[in-house]
């Protein structure tokens, strides 16, 4: 079995984290945007200040490196597109992410670790030990603090990529075959197995409000609020 994703590690920031810090997960298609804005408002209707993120991405240097790892035209091996996941989030955590969870703002991030298992580790690999070991390996060296709760918006994937079909042109991701989402489905699935207390599934079928509300009940079942 590859190493915990969620092994101890030395955490580099002095300042204890005020913020809580929320990531959304899916293949393509789930809805993920439309929950991450219902969720936000939510928020702000309760008085919770928030700062809303994606990966990769999320600081100007990450947003360049985005533009690389989806442009259909970027020709990398897999070794090379993991390193470039892992340089954006390195930036993203030390110029975003830690320094709102410091000043007590709720971090909402659209992917993150979980994101790179399921699309480097399963999609890409199927779940290779040695692959798996990498991403560990990077995570335990790299990323100094996890979500507290991951909400992994699941739906068949013949269905969420028929709804990613119906938006703008594909990336570089979203024009991969359908073997591919049903292996990064797969590593979604493992993951919530390894690490129930962290992620928990969401039924994304149904309406945007019907979504958004059991969301909301995990939130409030986590924080009490």
């Amino acid at each position: 079995m590859s190493a915990s994703i969620q092994a101890p590690f030395s955490q580099t920031t002095t300042t204890p984290l005020q913020g809580h810090f929320i990531s959304f997960e899916g293949t393509e298609g789930v809805g993920k945007t439309t929950a991450i804005e219902q969720l936000c408002a939510r928020l702000q209707a309760n008085g919770i200040d928030y700062l809303r993120t994606r990966e990769p991405g999320g600081s100007p240097f990450a947003e360049r490196l985005r533009e690389i790892l989806l442009d259909p035209n970027t020709a990398i091996n897999d070794d090379t597109e993991l390193l470039l996941m892992f340089a954006a989030r390195c930036d993203h955590m030390q110029q975003v992410i830690l320094p709102a969870l410091q000043r007590g703002t709720w971090v909402i991030c659209d992917r993150f670790t979980d994101s790179t298992v399921a699309y480097q580790g399963f999609g890409r690999a199927d779940g290779d030990a040695t692959v798996r070991g990498k991403i560990d390996t990077l995570i335990e060296q790299f990323v100094t603090q996890l979500p507290e709760l991951t909400l992994w918006l699941d739906l068949p994937v013949l269905e969420g990529m028929a709804r990613a079909n119906k938006r703008s042109a594909a990336d570089r991701f979203e024009q991969q075959a359908t073997d591919f989402f049903t292996r990064v489905h797969k590593g979604f699935r493992t993951l919530a197995d390894e690490y129930p207390k962290r992620i928990q599934r969401i039924d994304a079928s149904g309406s945007a409000d019907e979504v958004s509300a059991r969301i909301w009940q995990k939130v409030e079942e986590k924080w009490d609020i």
